[in-house]
């Protein structure tokens, strides 16, 4: 091949690849503009990666001379996510109302604690004197009560004001189980489909960082949803034992909520030690509390989340924090379901790129004058 040949093709090629970066950009913005309408597509796509597996396998049962198939199989599934679903929903929501009631119950009996106790410690300890007159607690409390209710139907009035996008919440919720459906009925045709579009110069390549970041999420998701359980378990035995009213709610948010690091312990703990001091009569009552969170988080922090979880994604729990919350800010709901999965092909995609780096000429070749500077 000549010099002007060789410079042609180079020139083609850089064209090329500028071209496959200039679409890549569209496709993105474009993603950025939809969000609105693209949020339910999202969503589906992320569960209906989750349960495909749960789907081929359910799909391959005989029953006589007959396989499930895969129909058959995706509305299975989606009746045992949708109950499953539902009932976490009827538990949950029933116990976070009775304990709000049980809080708005108790604050006069730890308003009288707070004045009868806490007020002399301080005054005794710091020379601090608290002039706190429970009337006016109780007023502030009954006249931001009364606020809260008027905001409620202020919320509701606007709402039904600005009826389409009322509508539209409504469309999206009720197309999700509809997209999920076609997406787990068709998920090997369609990505049958799309590796038919893929260059085939890049088809290795691709079909390996795919795999691996396939493997590194199923183990991730594998491995907190273990922990979920796990924690969800140990909070609601534990503050059952110590006595705590609604346990079973409190446990199960430090639990469900855990897949953001520490939000679910932050949260859960926070509720607790507020509903033991609304129920117990002295501070010394609330210790036991606080010694099932601090046991549940070093059981977390040590044996549950090492063995179970691992390094799979392998990013610091602060990046961890921050890709779920750029998410969401991108993408609503749909964008936290993306952040684990895109953050694992960023973890995978960095860690080739570093291993590429290290084997490349670049890097080795500027050993020896490292050697020979250090030696210096």
């Amino acid at each position: 091949m000549s010099d002007q040949e060789h410079q042609k093709s180079i020139a083609t090629q850089f064209v090329s690849d500028h071209r496959w970066w200039i679409v890549t950009a569209v496709v993105i913005y474009l993603f950025y503009l939809l969000e609105p309408i693209l949020t339910p597509f999202l969503a589906a796509a992320v569960i209906a990666y989750m349960l495909d597996p749960l789907v081929d396998k359910l799909s391959e049962v005989g029953y006589g001379n007959r396989q499930v198939g895969r129909t058959l199989a995706t509305l299975l599934v989606m009746t045992g996510v949708i109950l499953v679903v539902t009932g976490l929903l009827l538990i949950i929501i029933p116990l976070l109302q009775q304990q709000s009631t049980l809080i708005a119950q108790r604050l006069p009996l730890l308003l009288d604690h707070f004045h009868q106790q806490v007020e002399p410690w301080l005054l005794q300890q710091f020379g601090i004197r608290l002039n706190i007159d429970r009337t006016d607690i109780q007023k502030l409390i009954s006249e931001h009560w009364q606020t809260a209710g008027g905001m409620i139907g202020n919320v509701l009035l606007s709402a039904g004001q600005k009826g389409l996008s009322l509508i539209g919440m409504l469309a999206n919720i009720l197309l999700l189980p509809v997209v999920l459906f076609y997406f787990l009925r068709d998920w090997d045709a369609m990505m049958a489909e799309i590796g038919d579009l893929i260059p085939r110069d890049w088809i290795g390549r691709l079909q390996t960082l795919c795999r691996d970041i396939d493997s590194v999420v199923a183990e991730f998701l594998r491995g907190q949803l273990s922990v979920m359980l796990s924690l969800c378990v140990f909070y609601s035995i534990g503050l059952w034992l110590v006595g705590l009213d609604m346990a079973l709610s409190i446990g199960m948010i430090a639990g469900l909520l855990s897949f953001v690091p520490y939000l679910g312990f932050a949260l859960a703990f926070i509720m607790a030690v507020l509903l033991a001091l609304l129920q117990f009569a002295s501070l010394p009552e609330v210790i036991p509390v606080l010694l099932v969170f601090g046991v549940g988080q070093f059981v977390e922090s040590f044996f549950l989340t090492p063995i179970l979880v691992g390094d799979r994604i392998g990013l610091h729990p602060v990046l961890v924090i921050l890709a779920l919350m750029a998410g969401g800010q991108l993408f609503g709901f749909a964008g936290v379901l993306l952040a684990l999965p895109v953050s694992a092909a960023i973890a995978v995609g960095v860690r080739r790129t570093k291993q590429s780096y290290l084997r490349s000429e670049a890097y080795l070749s500027s050993q020896p004058q490292i050697i020979q500077t250090l030696d210096e």
